[in-house]
């Protein structure tokens, strides 16, 4: 199935890579649940659909694809989902509304990955803006990293300041960031996964966290929270969730086919640059995205820690397999993640240095061309000033074909662009966001 003398590899190299790959992108498993609590969906909830979510995507590449890929709910939209679409609505949308428009995004970005129109998107969109997007994102969970570990707070002459750094809390923080920062500089597979169990261990003698179980039987306590379709999109026409639908569709259309693009180089499985069995391999992410939904999470996206896989030797389906199984059993140690999670100096380290990692995709931005630079820096500072990826997202796509048009070079721009500059005008100006 997998073709392992054909990919030059052996099942022992693909358990060792799935082993590694897990071990790097573990941290998932407690990030997700605290940032998602916020929110008000249960922590065992986000628990076990973090899990499922990531089960199917993984398995579906590694059996339909066979890529060394693991998928799993992505950073950023996890934030974004909890503190734009969720607390600043002000009551008005719960985390089941939102997790509708989640799905409603799902079944589109499944329509989307079973015809061409995928790739046109991508290539539609101007180089500069997908990397500002996926800047704009690493600084917004980085600052809510600092946020959650109270080394910054709130202030009312200039919004934020700096936290009480003799406190406890902030203290842990910052140890957990100390050892983390460490581990990846000395380039240690699972550095983030590694420093979250130091932290915890630390937090254990300090008397700030408390465990009373480690294992229990998997479950989802409340069960499947959307299932109906015409209901799901309902919700979403009712609350005017089209720009929240988009901004899903968007960043995760990016990330995962960037992530399977560089993964798939660095393993050898391009082939002429292009990406053997693509279609097959583009649905694992829109359908764990939708079941995931459906139980309880943010969407899903290729993570780019599978590199670390690859790196360790993984060539085929099977390193993807092994890292579904790890998961699989990692749903059995439910209680200890709960407890972890009510902790979140355990937690905030691995944001704020994950965000650290994305912005550095800014070195490849055209600085020195005003028309492409400005619209960048635009995503790039409004997403973590406004708490919303969505509208760092509208204004680069509003100014970008402005600045075009101005110097001139109109033409250049594709004419999706500016329907979703015209479609952005009117989401800022007279819906809700």
């Amino acid at each position: 199935m997998f073709k392992l003398k054909e990919n030059h590899t052996t099942v022992k190299t693909e358990l060792f890579a799935g082993l590694t790959t897990f071990l790097t992108m573990a941290y998932i498993i407690v990030v997700n649940p605290i940032i998602l609590a916020d929110a008000g969906v249960p922590i065992d909830q986000v628990f076990m659909a973090t899990i499922i979510s990531a089960v199917i995507g993984t398995v579906w590449l590694a059996i339909f694809a066979n890529y060394p890929i693991a998928i799993a709910p992505g950073m950023g939209l996890n934030a974004y989902f909890t503190y734009t679409v969720v607390l600043s609505s002000n009551g008005q949308i719960d985390y089941i509304t939102a997790f509708s428009a989640v799905f409603v995004a799902g079944i589109i970005f499944i329509l989307l990955s079973l015809t061409p129109f995928r790739e046109k998107l991508i290539t539609a969109i101007p180089e500069n803006l997908k990397l500002a997007i996926t800047a704009g994102i690493g600084l917004f969970i980085a600052f809510i990293g600092l946020r959650m570990a109270k080394i910054v707070v709130a202030n009312e002459s200039n919004l934020v300041a700096l936290g009480d750094l003799s406190s406890s809390p902030v203290l842990l923080a910052l140890f957990g960031l100390a050892v983390t920062v460490v581990l990846m500089a000395l380039n240690v597979n699972g550095a983030l996964f590694i420093g979250m169990i130091a932290t915890s261990i630390v937090a254990l003698m300090t008397g700030q966290l408390h465990i009373d179980k480690v294992v229990a039987v998997p479950h989802l306590p409340e069960g499947i929270l959307v299932w109906n379709p015409i209901e799901a999109f309902s919700q979403v026409v009712q609350f005017g969730l089209y720009g929240v639908v988009f901004s899903f569709i968007l960043v995760t259309l990016f990330d995962t086919t960037g992530t399977m693009i560089g993964v798939a180089k660095q393993a050898g499985i391009l082939k002429d640059g292009k990406l053997p069995r693509a279609r097959k391999a583009l649905l694992a992410d829109s359908i764990a995205t939708t079941a995931g939904s459906m139980l309880g999470t943010s969407p899903t996206t290729a993570f780019l820690e599978s590199g670390a896989g690859v790196a360790a030797g993984g060539r085929t389906g099977l390193t993807s397999l092994t890292v579904a199984g790890l998961f699989i059993i990692a749903s059995f140690f439910g209680p200890l993640v709960t407890s972890i999670s009510g902790v979140s100096a355990i937690t905030s380290p691995a944001l704020i240095i994950v965000g650290s990692l994305m912005i550095g995709v800014v070195k490849n931005i055209e600085w020195h061309k005003f028309e492409e630079s400005f619209p960048a820096f635009l995503v790039i500072l409004t997403m973590p000033l406004t708490a919303s990826i969505s509208t760092g997202i509208a204004l680069g796509f509003i100014s970008y074909p402005l600045l075009q048009i101005v110097k001139g070079q109109g033409k250049k721009v594709h004419p999706l662009l500016y329907i979703f500059a015209v479609l952005f005008v009117i989401q800022l100006v007279f819906m809700p966001h």
